[in-house]
């Protein structure tokens, strides 16, 4: 049974005991619910929670497991010649699943039989051509050991699959016979469901916090690897980064710094455009635009924020570019050589910025209360005065959040980088060059055949952890700075 079917089958288990348990309370009753503990639904409830819940925790345990125990399986079973290499390991295994993917079309589409399958050969050329007709390579390059290995993959996986389908069905009868079985007039159904939404709603917060964790500690060890292989003076400290990509590092320099500058300098002039534009629309938007004005304006704003971050690479690279160079290029001012700059991506990601700015200022400024406002007017202020003196002021911690949050957006922006700032890694106050940022160099220090076990694939991550803190330290100080002036308001 395919993993779709067997949750939908789960599902309706848990739906057929939601109907018997409310049921089988509402007959313990004499069909009368005053009579009953709890609301009919919720012995319903209970019925099905106890079908779905444990039998979708063990499908989730077993998806989890199962690919490691058959890969393990797999390693052992083939020669210690084939997985001598360990960092051979993840490619023997690829081509595993490889010929095992034919081996399972081949049987579907009638190529040939499960026992064929499980006794096939290197040398059976009838079957590999049959296997290659349906879009499987199993060449003369696929050794025997890799054959057996997806054979014993194969083989493993389907039982696998087998036992999975029967555990969880199993499970989710079980629980449901045994929350049916309770279901009386004086079983505290609503409790229990209770109880049970508490934790699923704790599962679902500790979610957040453990994706945290867990990308942290996939970039600390790296991290930590890398150091180990290049000095970390160098790294922190180096103004120049060529990485060679010609052996262990020793003719690489991968000094971040270049890479710091790139990324602060078309962070703090999209940051001028940002704040700017998106300050004052939310002032209008907020203190002096109509309700019509502003139901048309504040949700055309907000589109920017869900235009594809490739589109507004497109846009700087085809259309930003090209204006600046016309502007300051070699015809007129001669500051510009090329459309992509700091320049360049600094304005556009701006651009991106500004409904993040404007949306989170708006909220701000409304949630001033408008007591403040009519005392203010109620002095004889004006409108301009009321916001300059009263309304900003009061907004201000949560406005520089804003910003501060912008700024975290700001920094880890990739696309708009790769294609409007260029690919140089320089330190330089000039505008209109060409530079890049932390997160251009992570994308193409992994891109190609990256040999993990370099120090010029590893500075990836610890490019990635210099990031996580920054960004981490930005949104901590958004934090702090909302929460140390934020004025409570009766």
């Amino acid at each position: 049974m395919s993993l779709s079917w067997l949750i939908l089958v789960v599902l309706a288990i848990a739906a057929m005991g939601y109907v018997m348990g409310r049921a089988r309370a509402l007959k313990s009753a004499g069909g009368d619910s005053r009579a009953l503990h709890s609301l009919p639904v919720y012995y319903g409830t209970n019925v099905a929670m106890w079908a779905i819940v444990p039998a979708f925790a063990v499908l989730l345990v077993w998806l989890l497991a199962q690919p490691i125990f058959v890969n393990s399986r797999v390693l052992a079973s083939l020669s210690d010649i084939t997985v001598a290499d360990g960092s051979s390991m993840g490619l023997v295994m690829s081509d595993v699943r490889r010929v095992a993917d034919g081996l399972d079309v081949a049987v579907q589409q009638g190529a040939m039989t499960v026992d064929a399958a499980r006794t096939l050969t290197t040398e059976d050329t009838d079957i590999r051509e049959l296997l290659g007709g349906v879009g499987v390579a199993l060449g003369s390059s696929v050794s025997p050991d890799v054959l057996r290995g997806a054979q014993t993959y194969r083989q493993l996986t389907g039982i696998g699959s087998v036992v999975m389908t029967a555990l969880v069905l199993i499970i989710a009868l079980g629980g449901a016979a045994f929350a049916y079985a309770r279901s009386d007039a004086d079983f505290r159904a609503r409790n229990v469901v209770e109880k049970g939404i508490l934790v699923l709603l704790v599962s679902a917060a500790s979610i957040a916090v453990l994706t945290t964790i867990g990308i942290l500690f996939a970039l600390l060890f790296n991290t930590i690897e890398f150091f180990r292989l290049y000095p970390a003076a160098d790294f922190f400290f180096g103004t120049k980064w060529a990485p060679s990509f010609s052996g262990r590092g020793g003719a690489s320099d991968l000094g971040v710094l270049p890479l710091l500058w790139g990324t602060f300098y078309i962070s703090f002039i999209a940051l001028l455009v940002a704040v700017p534009v998106g300050l004052f629309s939310a002032i209008y938007l907020s203190e002096y635009a109509s309700p019509r004005v502003r139901s048309i304006a504040k949700p055309l704003i907000e589109i920017l924020a869900g235009i594809p971050t490739i589109v507004y690479g497109l846009f700087a690279l085809l259309t930003v570019g090209p204006i600046l160079v016309s502007m300051f290029g070699k015809d007129t001012l001669g500051w510009m050589s090329g459309g992509t700059a700091v320049m360049t991506a600094g304005l556009v990601m701006g651009i991106m910025l500004i409904p993040f700015v404007s949306s989170l200022s708006d909220d701000i400024i409304n949630a001033v209360p408008q007591a403040m406002r009519d005392g203010s007017y109620g002095l004889g202020a004006t409108q301009s005065e009321t916001i300059r003196q009263v309304i900003l002021p009061a907004a201000l911690p949560g406005i520089v959040g804003a910003i501060l949050l912008a700024a975290s957006r700001a920094i880890g922006e990739t696309m708009i980088v790769v294609l409007g700032a260029g690919a140089a890694a320089r330190l330089s106050l000039n505008p209109f060059e060409a530079m890049t940022t932390i997160t251009a160099k992570i994308v193409s220090q992994l891109t190609g055949d990256a040999d993990f076990a370099s120090p010029e694939a590893l500075v990836a991550f610890a490019l990635g952890m210099t990031l996580f803190v920054l960004t981490l330290g930005l949104n901590i100080f958004a934090l702090y700075i909302v929460r140390k002036y934020r004025e409570q308001y009766d």
